[in-house]
């Protein structure tokens, strides 16, 4: 299986990465909102309209 990142052979320490480095760069990715499902905004409730305004 090859790594998501950077395309190289996983270890199984860190699968399905190759290395702690590769691990990280997807949990920033994940962090930052780089993947997201595309789609409409979902909707404010009306309770939450009121208490912001």
């Amino acid at each position: 299986m090859a790594c998501p990142i950077c395309g190289k052979d996983s270890d199984a320490k860190y699968r399905p990465f190759c290395s702690r480095r590769c691990a990280d760069v997807d949990l920033a990715r994940w962090l930052r909102g780089d993947y997201v499902v595309p789609g409409d905004a979902a909707p404010i409730p009306a309770s939450d309209e009121e208490s912001t305004g």
